[in-house]
């Protein structure tokens, strides 16, 4: 899996390419991790290219889910492909997290 970190003023944008699994989850919890990750006002996560994603790559979104929130950063994902998005459903985190079907509804969300 590739992830393309393009920031913008108050938004970051990550671009997610490939399969999400535990391998690849590393590099995802290396990019959440970086300090400057909360001196956005938004992180949007683009899922077009997200052909899969493993409970490992679920679980690197919920661990960092808390710290975004207690620093007021909002995480919002979009352009998810339906069987992406029937695991997040499956297991209620749509519930949890911001997913929108567009980039435009993501900017504005």
């Amino acid at each position: 899996m590739k992830v393309t970190a393009q920031p913008a003023d108050t938004t970051l944008t990550l671009i997610l390419d490939g399969e999400l699994d535990a391998s690849s989850a590393v590099i995802l919890d290396t990019e959440l991790n970086k300090p400057e990750l909360l001196n956005y006002k938004k992180v949007l996560i683009d899922c077009q290219r997200l052909s899969y994603i493993s409970s490992a790559g679920l679980g690197v979104f919920i661990s960092h889910l808390q710290r975004l929130q207690d620093s007021n950063v909002k995480l919002v994902f979009y352009n998810m492909q339906e069987k992406v998005f029937n695991v997040f459903e499956i297991l209620g985190l749509d519930s949890l997290m911001t997913i929108v079907p567009t980039e435009k509804e993501a900017q504005a969300a």
